[in-house]
C-alpha cells in the first residue's frame, strides 16, 4: 500500500510515529466520455464565456457568490493566513465510548502502521484501548484542513477515522413527516420482530457482493470478446401494500423456508425477483 501521510500519536507526553494508509478504495467501474463520430476521448476546457477565450489555471482565482453574480475574492495570501498550522502529529483530545458516536459521523477510514521504532509504544497504546474499551477523539491536519477523527481498534491495529463536524450533519427534523408516530397494531409489531428474529444472523462482509458492477463487468468482457448482449426483461413495478399482515405473514413463512434468499419486499408477488444478469449470445461467424 502506498503510504499518504507519515506522523506521529501524540498521547500525553508519549509521541508514537505511524505511517498513515488508505483503508478503503472503490471499485466503480470509470468511464471516459468519447466523441461518438469518431471515439476520440473528449477533453474539457476552462473557457471564459465573458471574454470568449480559453484560460489556464494561472489566469484563475478563488471567489465566494455572497449574492447572485457578486463574488469575494480571496487570493493565495488570504487562504495562507488562516491555515492551521502544518502538523505532523494525530493530537488525542478525549477517550470515548465508541458506542457513543452515532455512525452517521464516520467519513473515511486509514490504517496506522507504527515505524519499527514506535512498535512498543503502538502496542502499548493498543492494548490500553483494548482493556479499557475507550477509543481516542483526536485532531489531524491533513491536505492544510484541520480533521476531527477517531483512533480505535480494527483486528489488531489501528484505524483513524475522519469524522464530521456536528454542524456538517444535517438536521433530521428536516426531513418530511419527521416526528410522525402512527399506531402500531400489537399484532403487527409481534410479526415484524418475529420477521427479524428470523432474518438476524452475524454480520460476514463477505456475503455481500456488488452484483451491480459485477454484471457490468462482464457485459464490458462480452463486447471486448466480440459478444452480442440482449437485455434482460424489465420487471414489473412492485405493487402498494394491501395487507399489512398478510405481508408480514408470507414473510415470516419465506424466511422459515429457508429459500435461499431473504423474502420479497412487502408489498410485492413471489414473481418479482432481483433483476437477472444479461444475456449473452455470440455473432454469427
Amino acid at each position: 500500500m502506498h503510504t499518504m501521510w507519515k506522523g506521529s500519536i501524540s498521547f500525553g507526553l508519549v509521541s508514537i510515529p505511524v505511517k498513515m494508509f488508505a483503508a478503503t478504495e472503490e471499485k466503480d467501474i470509470r468511464f471516459r466520455y468519447l466523441h461518438k463520430t469518431c471515439n476520440t476521448p473528449v477533453r474539457y476546457v476552462k473557457r471564459c464565456p465573458q471574454c470568449n477565450e480559453d484560460i489556464g489555471d494561472e489566469d484563475i482565482v478563488r471567489g465566494f457568490e455572497i449574492e447572485k453574480g457578486r463574488f469575494v475574492i480571496l487570493s493565495e495570501d488570504d487562504f495562507a493566513s488562516i491555515s492551521p498550522e502544518k502538523s505532523k502529529a494525530i493530537d488525542i483530545l478525549d477517550f470515548v465510548q465508541l458506542s457513543d458516536i452515532d455512525p452517521i459521523f464516520f467519513h473515511k477510514s486509514y490504517f496506522l502502521s507504527p515505524e519499527e521504532t514506535s512498535l512498543k509504544a503502538y502496542s502499548l497504546l493498543r492494548e490500553a484501548m483494548q482493556s479499557t474499551g475507550k477509543i481516542a477523539i483526536a485532531k489531524i491536519v491533513l491536505r492544510s484542513s484541520a480533521s476531527l477523527a477517531a483512533l480505535r481498534l480494527y483486528q489488531d491495529s489501528l484505524v483513524l477515522e475522519t469524522l464530521f463536524y456536528p454542524d456538517e450533519v444535517r438536521s433530521v427534523r428536516e426531513t418530511p413527516l419527521y416526528g410522525a408516530h402512527p399506531t402500531v397494531d400489537p399484532r403487527e409489531m409481534d410479526m415484524a420482530s418475529a420477521l427479524i428474529a428470523h432474518l438476524s444472523a452475524p454480520f460476514v462482509p463477505e456475503k455481500y457482493t456488488d452484483d451491480y458492477r459485477q454484471s457490468l463487468w462482464e457485459r464490458i468482457q462480452a463486447k471486448a470478446q466480440g459478444e452480442t448482449v440482449t437485455a434482460a426483461s424489465a420487471t414489473s413495478p412492485r405493487g402498494n401494500v394491501v395487507d399489512l399482515m398478510a405481508a408480514l405473514q408470507k414473510s415470516i413463512e419465506a424466511a422459515k423456508a429457508g429459500n435461499g434468499g431473504p423474502p420479497q419486499p412487502v408489498g410485492a408477488t413471489s414473481s418479482e425477483g432481483a433483476p437477472t444478469k444479461p444475456r449473452r449470445t455470440r455473432k454469427s461467424s
